[in-house]
């Protein structure tokens, strides 16, 4: 055997030499068959995983650095075989070691103590200061999420369960992705193959649904497709939606997709497309969207600024906060960053080791909400974030008041007797004041009441059986406070005072809560009495004279408080005939029900 030439040659000798001198003594075309079978588990490893061709995934270098060794072993092999080459080949070995030390300069390229860098990871998200009262539009609670992710699945799997031949062949997808659909907050989740099985039967076929449901509402619906879904996560093979995808631009890097409707209820995948920005693999941001209508498995690939309007999250929601966190801490310098941290901010952080963030629907599209908190005092949030995740647009609140954290405990103090437990809280602009809008959930996961908390004036706590409910008691504790004027209150309010003779009583249970929905005699519209907030409605039948206060409503009207009923007379003519039947609605500034 000849003898190594260097340290290098030494090292690989102590290492591998005798297993590739064993090597060296097998046949030319043993070698050659080894080398072939080499390239095919290679193909075959490369169409499985199939990672991006491109220098800025990690994954890739895996893959370069595993061939480099190769050929490491390769070349040492070769030199083995032939002593009059033996010097050149192992020359040659340089070449895989300059891979391997290309990869870790290019992870030094990267970490923001290289000069230049502090100040790059600062700007890859530009975020301007807003004015939360002008910027953000009032609440209308029609449209308000009153459910999590958690609280959606408990729907979706309670709707998927009515439908019989779909339970026995798919289940529902983890996916339940926040969307803005035909003007509406709802989370869509398509159906997947139960199990490997149930695909091998199904899959001419393709999935035939997905899962809608509102986050207002709470209404759920499977809705059927005319076209299945033929590209998703559940196929393993030439149609699952990543290995599709990826083969067709093998060169893109692709952050987290997400299930999407476009305005005609048809099924896509978006997949964002990463640009690194610093070094080989950071300063993270997007460049392009690719689109893959999940029927058909067509693409549309569209620069970020070009991005159809129906598409909600280009920007991934991890992503946003990590490019945020990067300007928070780096605005400063990076010496600053760590040594004197003057000015260091972070958003705040979630629950059970989640990030703490939130979504808020604002026209067409979805904003992510985060607190931001300073990192040497981080028991109060001194502002907070809204940021598109369509464009990316970026806009700072310096609103000081309660961390998201404080605000839950504060909503699950309130109603410490029932266990009830608070979702992370939703922002709203309510009579221009920033206000955390919570659900209260018991241990079934369904949601029992409602709660809002002042972002400024954190101190009491409004809570109530339904969204008006928890309104009105959220505005009059304002108006008690002089944060509002009672003008101010009212004008808030969207309530209005009704009298009239109850037509028809139904009762219902929606969610594990009893609702009694009323009609009156000449009014066309639904009023909702929740219990137990309304119990008194039990007391009345059809025929008795009724007043209560309700709030506005395109669908059913919610009572929020109902009046006395030897006061709620039925309205007489001059006369003393009684009406029939009335529904008047003159607003009553400041009267209680």
């Amino acid at each position: 055997m000849p003898q190594g030439h260097g340290p290098f040659d030494q090292i690989f000798s102590e290492a591998f030499g005798t297993r590739f001198e064993s090597l060296a003594r097998w046949s030319r075309r043993a070698l050659i068959v080894l080398a072939v079978v080499l390239v095919l588990a290679l193909a075959a490893c490369y169409w499985w995983f199939h990672p991006a061709i491109n220098l800025g995934s990690r994954q890739v270098w895996t893959w370069i650095i595993a061939v480099a060794a190769l050929a490491a072993g390769g070349l040492w092999v070769a030199s083995l075989r032939s002593s009059s080459r033996s010097a050149l080949l192992r020359r040659l070995m340089v070449v895989p070691a300059s891979v391997v030390a290309a990869f870790v300069l290019g992870v030094l390229l990267g970490q923001p103590f290289i000069p230049g860098n502090a100040e790059r990871y600062a700007s890859v998200l530009t975020t301007t200061e807003g004015t939360f009262a002008e910027d953000i539009e009032e609440v209308d609670y029609s449209e308000v999420p009153v459910i999590d992710r958690d609280s959606a699945i408990i729907l979706g799997n309670r709707a998927m369960g009515s439908i019989p031949e779909y339970v026995s062949q798919f289940e529902i997808a983890d996916t339940y992705s926040q969307i803005n659909y035909q003007g509406r907050p709802v989370r869509v989740s398509p159906l997947a193959y139960a199990d490997l099985f149930k695909w091998l039967s199904n899959r001419d076929t393709g999935i035939p649904a997905y899962v809608l449901v509102d986050m207002a509402s709470q209404e759920t619906q499977v809705v059927r497709l005319e076209r299945p879904i033929m590209y998703s996560d559940s196929e393993p093979l030439a149609r699952n939606v990543d290995r599709h995808v990826q083969l067709r631009y093998p060169t893109y890097l692709f952050d987290q997709k997400s299930f999407e409707l476009d305005e005609d209820g048809n099924p896509w995948w978006v997949y964002p497309v990463q640009r690194r920005t610093i070094g080989l693999f950071d300063g993270t941001t997007i460049a392009r969207v690719v689109l893959v209508d999940a029927c058909t498995g067509e693409t549309e690939d569209y620069a970020i600024e070009d991005c159809p309007a129906w598409v909600d999250r280009a920007y991934p929601a991890d992503l946003i906060i990590e490019q945020y966190n990067w300007s928070g801490a780096y605005s400063g310098g990076w010496l600053n960053s760590w040594l004197g941290q003057q000015g260091v901010v972070r958003t705040t952080p979630g629950t059970n080791g989640e990030l703490g963030y939130n979504y808020l629907a604002q026209g067409e599209d979805i904003y992510l909400y985060s607190g931001v908190s300073s990192v040497t005092a981080d028991s109060s949030n001194v502002g907070f974030i809204l940021v598109n995740q369509r464009t990316g647009e970026s806009h700072y609140y310096p609103v000081a008041g309660a961390t998201e954290d404080s605000a839950m405990a504060s909503a699950e103090g309130q109603v410490q007797n029932l266990g009830y437990q608070s979702t992370f809280p939703l922002l709203l602009n309510v009579a221009g004041q920033s206000t955390y809008f919570m659900s209260l959930k018991d241990d079934a996961g369904l949601v029992k009441m409602y709660a809002m908390i002042n972002v400024e004036q954190y101190q009491t706590v409004a809570t109530g059986s339904t969204v008006a409910e928890c309104q009105e008691a959220y505005l009059d504790m304002m108006a008690d406070a002089g944060v509002l004027g009672e003008d101010e209150a009212a004008a808030a309010s969207d309530k209005r005072d009704v009298e009239g003779v109850v037509e028809t009583i139904a009762q219902a249970v929606v969610d594990g809560n009893s609702h009694f929905y009323v009609t009156l005699v000449g009014d066309d519209a639904i009023y909702d009495f929740a219990l137990p907030g309304m119990l008194e409605i039990v007391t009345y039948q059809p025929g008795d004279a009724i007043s209560f206060t309700c709030t506005e409503s395109d669908r059913v009207m919610t009572v929020t408080s109902l009046g006395e009923k030897d006061e709620a007379d039925a309205p007489t003519d001059p006369d003393g005939t009684a009406i029939e039947g009335t529904a008047e609605t003159p607003p009553q500034e400041g009267q209680e029900g």
